[in-house]
């Protein structure tokens, strides 16, 4: 079983909540709902679950009165030998965005002290604005996502005290040993290819098989298609699949920002952002926005409409390219591609951080990957997939443009810092 962080995100829910329902939310197949059963197994002694799109009339519990007598006697009515255990019974609703009505039961549900309640949906379909009456105040939201590279490191053998290790390095930013450094680079580049994705994650740690891994991956792309065929508007159907696929294209491009004409060449910001926003909705994308200013708040200088779009999982943007890919970046070759997608798992890297993404562009001649508070203080940060790591982007921002310090990720070693800017390998980046 896959050791998730979201575990002890449920426990502390648990034991901390004030008569509050739970909401996981996240992208389709993050495992949402193999976490939350596993979770009700472990802490409760009876459990009542419900799937709305698996059994459909799960949704007539809903149907008529919200009041939680009237759910009970439904529930009993229609699932066989349910017992309610006061305060030792937790109630789940998956799938809850294809039952409008048990959102809105929330609130009922949330007032009642003898169970608890958590609710899972995947972004996908979960529209609030048709709700009739969304429960705020009663409804506590946890985002969920793929494993990010700890949770990967987990999956591949790594306990937490070798990551604790392997932080005290970072931590005095002393040379890792060079076994280490290079175990670490390989699981790097295998994330990398992989992605975070359970189930594929799940699939590589026990057969460690790239052609099954690929497989799955593109599996889960035709998944995305089709779900952008069964939930988005019909007039943008179109133009949210065009979008979607263009991602790879715009991220082979030297200058990566996201250009309409790339989509269609009459594209326009009003004809194709509200796709982007769908696809972001959907949490398969990431935005990443230019800055006017290196000053904080960083939120205060982003540019609205000048931006960077990338794949949320790199393991599916890998399997959106070519076959053979996945052995270049093994190996450590794919050309110019080779940066866009050494951005793209930085830029995942920082969004699973809970940080929102930002860059700097100044005027076609000077840019930085990314920008982001670090101890306090604004601090760029440059990606380097090539072993030539000499930066002349970062070095001017720290000595024209009075950025206090920088962050230079590559594949070396750590090195000392030099100009305020801190020398890090690429999977220390977990650790920003």
């Amino acid at each position: 079983m896959l050791k998730r962080k979201m575990t002890k995100q449920l426990i502390e829910w648990k034991n901390n909540h004030k008569n509050n329902c739970l909401l996981v939310i996240g992208a389709r197949q993050v495992g949402k709902t193999f976490i939350i059963k596993e979770f009700a197994k472990e802490n409760y002694e009876s459990i009542i679950y419900m799937n709305f799109i698996e059994n459909e009339d799960y949704k007539n519990i809903f149907k008529s009165n919200l009041d939680v007598e009237s759910i009970i006697k439904q529930i009993t009515l229609r699932i066989p030998n349910v017992t309610i255990v006061p305060h030792k019974t937790i109630l789940v609703l998956d799938e809850i965005q294809a039952c409008e009505n048990a959102i809105t039961a929330l609130k009922f549900l949330a007032q009642d002290s003898r169970f608890d309640c958590i609710a899972s949906g995947s972004l996908l379909g979960i529209a609030y604005k048709r709700v009739s009456s969304f429960p705020v105040g009663y409804v506590e939201r946890l985002e969920m996502n793929s494993l990010d590279f700890e949770e990967f490191c987990w999956a591949n053998g790594m306990d937490e005290d070798a990551i604790s290790y392997l932080k005290e390095f970072y931590d005095k930013k002393e040379t890792v040993p060079d076994s280490i450094h290079k175990r670490m680079m390989d699981l790097f580049k295998e994330y990398i290819v992989v992605g975070g994705m359970p189930r594929i994650v799940d699939e590589f740690v026990t057969t460690h098989n790239f052609g099954s891994v690929l497989k799955l991956q593109k599996n889960i792309i035709e998944d995305y298609n089709d779900d952008i065929v069964k939930y988005a508007d019909e007039t943008d159907k179109a133009k949210i699949r065009d979008c979607f696929h263009s991602i790879p294209k715009h991220l082979a491009r030297e200058n990566k920002k996201f250009r309409y004409s790339l989509v269609d060449k009459n594209g326009t910001s009003k004809k194709y952002f509200g796709a982007l926003e769908w696809l972001y909705d959907a949490g398969i994308i990431n935005f990443c926005h230019n800055l006017s200013a290196l000053e904080a708040p960083l939120e205060g200088y982003a540019k609205d409409d000048v931006f960077k779009v990338y794949m949320k999982d790199t393991g599916l943007l890998m399997a959106m390219l070519e076959e053979g890919s996945q052995i270049e970046i093994i190996d450590g070759n794919l050309g110019i591609y080779k940066g866009a997608i050494y951005e793209n798992i930085i830029a995942d890297i920082l969004n699973k951080l809970g940080k929102k993404l930002y860059y700097f562009e100044h005027n076609s001649t000077l840019e930085v990957d990314f920008v982001i508070r670090y101890y306090n203080k604004v601090t760029a940060i440059e990606v380097k997939s090539a072993d030539n790591t000499k930066s002349k982007s970062l070095n001017s921002l720290m000595q024209n443009w009075g950025l206090e310090q920088g962050i230079r990720l590559s594949s070396k070693n750590i090195g000392s810092t030099q100009d305020k800017i801190i020398c890090l390998p690429l999977y220390m980046s977990m650790f920003l």
